[in-house]
């Protein structure tokens, strides 16, 4: 955008100073500058559809050449002079532009050297013209001397280079052409052949001016004409010639050779090769007969009709992965599957990796599913006890208290009452306990914050209690594991740490419920010895979670756990 504003900024500029003083019909510099705006738009166009071609860069480096050589039109001496030195630049450009399509690379050592030889060509043989050619003011501004031989010389030379250059670059395309496919070759004989044609038109047309009639007019609209078409021509090759990224996709096997962390992942190595931020690479999971992600889920393929389309990606004849991509932005399916056939080994290699992730992940939901049908199970069992064999031994215990306090009975009736009735309340205390062994009651009624605060009322040791976390919020499993841990942890550190102050934290980061429980006793802990631990340890990781102690002698206990959960 920054070079979009600055060129319309310099050709307004120009605009003005043309009018004030014209040096030719307004027509013509209007005309002028229309042709290097189609530079601009053609360029900016072509870089914004495929930001990794410079094709659309060079494009607008040829703007910027025919705004350069447009200063000569003005009547300020210093932009004139640097309108002089560039006044043939554009004709460099344009052997650029042959050089580097379709990806706006040089392709080899003798591209560069030709193109570098064009533009040597159209700044450094240009200097006689305007060194040694007497002018009326401003156009005299860097005239050294009235040597009209030495510059006729200097013309000549630059017509014998700039015409070996050309001819080099004629030879370099042909040869080009000859290694095309065929089908592409309808595509780059003409856009060549109109390249060559272009950067000839000028020169040649020059010269032969007085043959043909033409009044000076005329001729400076016939070129312009003539230069203007290039870039249109050029950015629709890069965009609809199927060109757009063949040099990139070849250069895809240069990703293949990469190690260390500094390289893309192969998702963003083809995206950046296609020039499609939206593209997305899946993998054929075998086992499930369906398309998965790099994380093993499943991915659905574009339906017919939309904006997305897919290249599936296969090896020895077989699937492994599919290339999802914006079919509006790559209208080439064939540049599209080139790229996969670049990359299919890369691909088989990651299939095989996100299939693995998939069977994990299957086996994760697995033992998920088993971890809340247990304690649901445990939930109804604790229900049970709860409200049907507590409630009847409630029943019990006031029928027993009923009898002993009926003052018709005997004396040994009512003592059997009264002995019945401490045995049926010592096994109403047997039975709360194993109902919250089992499942607390204060988690199934009224949640994890409230279970928790229950278990740090009844330590013995005072205990700092911080909850980040809502009732209702937690999945019953992730809220049941997370009460064991802490009751655990609570129960570890009451009988072994002899700490005077526990600290207690749950609180949700990142998508986890994280607990914390920290003692300020001796220390010395050893995590895989406790049998209770290792049960800890092994029902956090069927969640997908991680727990971890640290317990340095001497500096007290902390037990973290990190539990996957949706808040």
């Amino acid at each position: 955008m920054f070079l979009g504003g600055a060129a319309v900024l310099v050709g307004a500029v120009e605009m003005v100073l043309v009018v004030v003083e014209p040096v030719a019909p307004v027509w013509q510099l209007v005309l002028f500058l229309l042709v290097a705006w189609t530079y601009l738009a053609a360029g900016i166009v072509a870089w914004w559809r495929r930001p990794s071609n410079r094709m659309g860069a060079i494009m607008v480096a040829g703007c910027f050449a025919l705004l350069v050589a447009g200063l000569a039109n003005t009547s300020v001496p210093g932009l004139v002079a640097v309108g002089l030195v560039g006044a043939t630049v554009i004709l460099a450009v344009l052997i650029h532009l042959l050089h580097a399509f379709p990806s706006g690379r040089l392709h080899d050592a003798a591209s560069r050297l030709t193109v570098l030889a064009g533009y040597g060509v159209s700044v450094i043989l240009q200097a006689p013209l305007y060194l040694f050619t007497a002018a009326p003011p401003p156009y005299d501004v860097l005239m050294v001397s009235d040597l009209p031989g030495v510059a006729d010389a200097g013309a000549s030379v630059q017509r014998v280079a700039g015409a070996a250059v050309v001819v080099v670059t004629a030879v370099i395309l042909a040869q080009r052409l000859r290694r095309a496919h065929p089908a592409r070759r309808h595509v780059l004989v003409p856009l060549f052949a109109y390249g060559i044609v272009a950067v000839l038109f000028i020169p040649v047309s020059t010269l032969i001016q007085p043959l043909l009639g033409f009044s000076s007019g005329t001729l400076t609209v016939l070129q312009l004409i003539v230069i203007g078409g290039v870039p249109i021509a050029f950015a629709l090759g890069v965009l609809r010639g199927g060109f757009a990224r063949t040099g990139e996709v070849e250069e895809l096997g240069t990703w293949l050779g990469v190690s260390g962390g500094a390289r893309p992942t192969l998702n963003e190595a083809l995206a950046q090769t296609l020039g499609d931020p939206t593209l997305q690479l899946a993998f054929w999971a075998s086992d499930r007969k369906a398309y998965v992600d790099s994380a093993g889920r499943s991915v659905d393929l574009p339906s017919r009709g939309s904006d997305r389309a897919v290249a599936e990606v296969d090896l020895e004849g077989r699937p492994v992965g599919a290339i999802i991509y914006d079919a509006t932005l790559i209208d080439d399916p064939e540049l599209v599957r080139a790229a996969g056939r670049v990359v299919a080994i890369a691909v088989d290699r990651e299939r095989l990796t996100a299939q693995l992730l998939a069977s994990e992940a299957a086996l994760r939901e697995s033992r998920e599913r088993l971890v809340e049908a247990g304690d649901r199970e445990r939930r109804r069992v604790a229900r049970d006890l709860h409200d049907g064999m507590q409630g009847r031994l409630v029943l019990l215990a006031l029928e027993a208290q009923r009898i002993a306090g009926d003052p018709t009975a005997s004396e040994p009736v009512t003592e059997a009452a009264t002995s019945l009735r401490a045995g049926i309340d010592d096994a109403a205390r047997e039975l709360r306990r194993l109902v919250h062994a089992v499942m607390p009651a204060s988690l199934i009624e009224r949640g994890l914050s409230a279970a928790t605060e229950d278990l740090v009322d009844h330590v013995p040791v005072p205990t700092r209690l911080e909850l980040g976390v809502e009732d209702g919020t937690l999945s019953p499993a992730v809220e049941s594991t997370a009460y064991f841990v802490v009751a655990e942890a609570l129960t570890n550190a009451v009988k072994h740490s002899h700490a005077h102050e526990l600290a207690v934290r749950l609180a949700l980061a990142g998508g986890n419920l994280l607990i914390e429980i920290d003692d300020d006793g001796g220390g010395g802990a050893q995590p895989g010895h406790g049998v209770g631990l290792r049960r800890l340890a092994d029902r956090v990781d069927v969640l997908g979670g991680r727990l971890r102690v640290e317990s340095p002698p001497g500096r007290g206990t902390r037990l973290v756990a990190e539990l996957p959960c949706a808040s």
